[in-house]
């Protein structure tokens, strides 16, 4: 039973994307996203970028993962389901519009 317990709360506290404050190639601030682990998804990713940038909306400046996941996740984040790709490295970096 312990086990479990110990199972679902990783799975509850990994399921966001995280964030951290870096810098672009032109200088501008940024963040880098990560959407990795079996219980996230690029739809977390995107839903953090509009989370952190909110309504100036934002530029992606990279991408590293399987790529056609990503656009497919972003147009339906719903069809990649609980445990996303099979893709566990997903990150991605994007800067605020001014």
């Amino acid at each position: 039973m312990k086990w479990i317990i110990v199972l679902v709360s990783v799975v509850l506290f990994s399921a966001c994307a995280s964030s951290s404050k870096t810098y672009g190639p032109d200088g501008r601030e940024a963040y880098a996203l990560d959407c990795s682990g079996t219980a996230r998804t690029w739809g977390m990713c995107y839903d953090k970028a509009g989370e952190i940038c909110q309504s100036k909306g934002y530029d992606t400046l990279t991408v590293n993962g399987e790529q056609g996941a990503a656009v497919a996740a972003h147009a339906n984040q719903q069809s990649a389901g609980l445990y996303g790709s099979s893709l566990h490295f997903r990150t991605m970096t994007i800067a605020c519009k001014q």
